[in-house]
């Protein structure tokens, strides 16, 4: 199973780390580029505890929908999300936030496994375990441009 742990320093304060980390309304301005929206489920706002989002995107130019629940919530040094339903055989996203000083080190843990046997094998070594390391890059990069230059300060986080 390909799993992607990433590393994002951050100076801010661990909890509005966390906090962005969980905002739909950031994951989605930070998939523009695969349309990504959510549309059952938390739409809006801080996902919590036993919460689900079902989200719809397109990627490799094939439209998804993909349901997570958030499993487990430590505030603010953790949260896990898993796939409940969606394209994957499997997904797992551990979110962990530790304080090291003034700045925070976020950290992903992200499991998965593509559907279809060996042809998912071969697509997973291929391309789509870089694939998801990029949209993971990319969302890091929203969620600390906005822990550390006041955006979104509209989503009631501080």
């Amino acid at each position: 199973m390909p799993t992607v742990i990433l590393k994002t320093l951050i100076a801010a304060p661990m909890q509005r780390c966390f906090d962005l980390a969980r905002s739909i309304d950031l994951h989605v301005h930070s998939m523009k580029f695969s349309k990504e929206e959510a549309i059952a489920g938390r739409k809006s706002g801080l996902i919590d505890l036993h919460e689900t989002v079902t989200w719809k995107a397109r990627n490799f130019g094939i439209n998804f929908t993909m349901t997570s629940k958030v499993n487990t919530m430590e505030s603010p040094v953790c949260f896990i999300d898993e796939m409940i339903k969606g394209p994957f055989k499997k997904l797992h996203h551990q979110h962990l936030f530790t304080s090291i000083q003034d700045v925070t080190e976020m950290t992903d843990i992200f499991e998965f496994n593509a559907p279809a046997g060996i042809f998912g094998l071969i697509v997973e070594q291929l391309f789509l375990k870089e694939y998801m390391v990029d949209l993971l890059r990319k969302r890091n990069l929203m969620i600390k441009a906005a822990a550390e230059n006041g955006l979104f300060q509209d989503l009631s986080i501080d």
